[in-house]
């Protein structure tokens, strides 16, 4: 099977993780950066030339890597390919909305997906009004597009919650606001989902004096049991959001287990070492059962 993988860097860990594994079951892969490539339109024809060659015909399947300082484009040459039937392991639009945390949070509360209460608003001067609709202080606020954990504050005070939000508006950044969930203890969990299926699935625990689990950012992982409840629902967000491969984030809260967010480029270094499981792998035999 012929396999592109859009990335940035063939050394990034996961693109290098998902290249050696498609090598080794005997697949030709390349990685193509997709910063790197040009879409050219032209009487109906498709073509996205990438060091001057045309390549639209070239793959039977193709793996987004697609971060978030490039999405728009990342995801406008995964429209192109789509729309020549090469399958996606994350589709243009999944990958649009997924990056986007206010329109993937809309579509997962319109699914009946329990989330954190959450809301977002551009007007500075209902401030006040924004943080009592959470039940008050200490509140999240985060960037509606970021990733690893960057991007995400926590407000202890009504004064530092005011000045924050206050900032982000004046510089027309947009934010969302979540209430904050005390009992989860610095801790999520991240689920792995391939094909409708949990493959693996790790408990993140942050820094002693971080309220944020990334791994990236300095957390630690650990194993974990999944109930049915939250097994249901990873599977049913990734469905929802049209990503057959993805990392699920849950919290869990007095109520039950809220959705935090839906990740179209899930890394494997953390959860592949935390876990033991071989991703990688996983991900290159889903490709062989849905394209062979």
């Amino acid at each position: 099977m012929n396999i592109f993988i859009l990335s940035l860097s063939e050394y990034i860990y996961s693109t290098k993780r998902i290249f050696d594994e498609a090598k080794k079951r005997g697949h030709n892969i390349k990685i193509i950066d997709h910063t790197k490539c040009t879409i050219k339109l032209s009487g109906g024809k498709k073509a996205i030339y990438y060091k001057g060659k045309n390549i639209v015909n070239d793959a039977d399947a193709i793996i987004p890597r697609i971060g978030a300082s490039v999405t728009k484009h990342g995801a406008a040459i995964v429209r192109e390919f789509e729309l020549n039937t090469i399958y996606s392991t994350a589709s243009a639009s999944g990958i649009l909305i997924s990056q986007n945390k206010a329109q993937s949070l809309q579509i997962l509360n319109q699914k009946n997906i329990p989330i954190p209460d959450t809301l977002f608003s551009i007007n500075p001067d209902d401030i006040g009004e924004q943080i009592n609709l959470l039940g008050g202080t200490p509140v999240i606020i985060k960037l509606q597009e970021g990733t690893q954990g960057k991007g995400v504050m926590l407000a202890e005070s009504n004064q530092s919650a005011k000045s924050i939000i206050e900032t982000l508006y004046s510089t027309n950044t947009s934010i969302l606001l979540q209430e904050f969930i005390k009992e989860s203890k610095s801790e999520d969990i991240r689920v792995f989902v391939i094909g409708n299926k949990i493959i693996s699935a790790m408990k993140r625990t942050g820094l002693k004096d971080d309220f944020r689990s990334n791994i990236h950012l300095g957390g630690k992982g650990s194993l974990v049991s999944l109930s049915e409840e939250e097994k249901q629902m990873a599977i049913q967000a990734t469905q929802h959001l049209e990503l057959p491969i993805a990392g699920v984030d849950l919290i869990r809260s007095k109520r039950g287990s809220l959705l935090l967010e839906v990740n179209s480029t899930p890394g494997l270094q953390g959860i592949e070492a935390y876990t033991k499981v071989n991703i990688a792998k996983e991900i290159i035999t889903y490709l062989e059962s849905t394209c062979l």
